[in-house]
């Protein structure tokens, strides 16, 4: 995690001092950019389950990494300036978010700034250099779309990472958490960011707000569903208290249960969805004591018939 940290932040600080060194190419379009990137990350949103958090800014960034032309221009920002336009705008969109002190902001920026820097060094320099302006129609989208999952790949590796090293938990479960993540907002994200890279090439930066919408509408989807989750458990929880407010069971056994199981789980390897069920099951599985007449005592029912 550290090692993470330390090589985001060093990319960040170079970035910064090449772009302020040699100046701001093409300053509409890293504006135009940069307000995208900076909109995505004021809406933010952090929750359980949750793999992106902020899938407009990250489509935003990576179109930025993978714009090669500007309403049929060539442009000729880096993939310095790319990080560094996208870094000020993190920064800038992360401050409402640690005034509030929601989610881990630090870990969140790495993986951006790492991502992004990934994309860009892979495009900008070929492109700059001519090697991908002859690739035009299909083959250029292509080429854009197996960057982008190449990023994502990069992208799932350094989220399991930093779980690993602050929960203990396997990587290879984490990793492989993170890549079946990729096929829902993932593939939303990667979709998004190859269409904007390309819209804005032939018809300009007026593509930019067109494009954002329904990634817009599919995160306010997003968490809407993730509310009907949060109440559906909080619904299996009020359910698995009956049992310790009528005294039936101690308090809180329910809840020791359902986080030791959690645990035992992770540690077998078990994927999210099996883990959910497992803390369902876990929760409820002393709810047919309200069916007893007389209360076992302590709610230890391995000793009965």
């Amino acid at each position: 995690m550290v090692l993470i940290r330390g090589a985001a932040l060093l990319v960040g600080l170079l970035s910064l001092a090449a772009t302020v060194w040699s100046g701001l190419e093409e300053r509409g379009a890293a504006l135009a950019f940069g307000l995208l990137v900076l909109v995505g990350e004021l809406t933010r949103w952090s929750g359980s389950q949750v793999r992106e958090t902020a899938p407009l800014g990250a489509a935003g960034a990576l179109s930025y990494a993978l714009l090669g032309e500007d309403a049929g221009r060539p442009s000729h920002h880096g993939a310095l300036q790319v990080v560094a336009v996208v870094l000020t705008a993190c920064l800038l969109g992360s401050v409402p978010h640690i005034a509030r002190g929601r989610g881990s902001t630090l870990d969140h920026l790495a993986r951006r700034i790492l991502t992004v820097f990934f994309a860009a060094v892979c495009f900008q320099p070929l492109y700059g250099e001519g090697v991908f302006r002859g690739w035009v129609g299909p083959a250029y989208a292509l080429l854009l779309l197996a960057l982008l999952v190449l990023t994502a790949l990069c992208g799932a590796v350094l989220a399991a990472v930093p779980a690993h090293c602050r929960t203990g938990w396997p990587f290879g479960p984490l990793l492989r958490e993170e890549l079946r993540g990729l096929l829902g907002i993932g593939s939303a994200v990667c979709a998004t960011g190859a269409v904007m890279a390309l819209a804005v090439a032939v018809v300009g930066l007026w593509a930019l707000p067109l494009f954002s919408l329904p990634l817009l509408l599919t995160q306010l989807s997003f968490r809407r569903y993730a509310a009907v989750r949060a109440t559906y458990r909080q619904t299996i929880a009020s359910l698995a208290r009956a049992t310790e407010v009528a005294g039936y069971t101690p308090a809180g056994h329910a809840r020791r249960v359902a986080a030791l199981s959690r645990a035992v789980g992770r540690d077998l390897g078990l994927m999210e969805p099996e883990l959910t069920v497992l803390e369902h099951a876990a929760l409820m599985h002393d709810i047919g004591q309200l069916s007893l007449v007389d209360p076992v005592p302590a709610g230890a029912t391995a000793g009965l018939p």
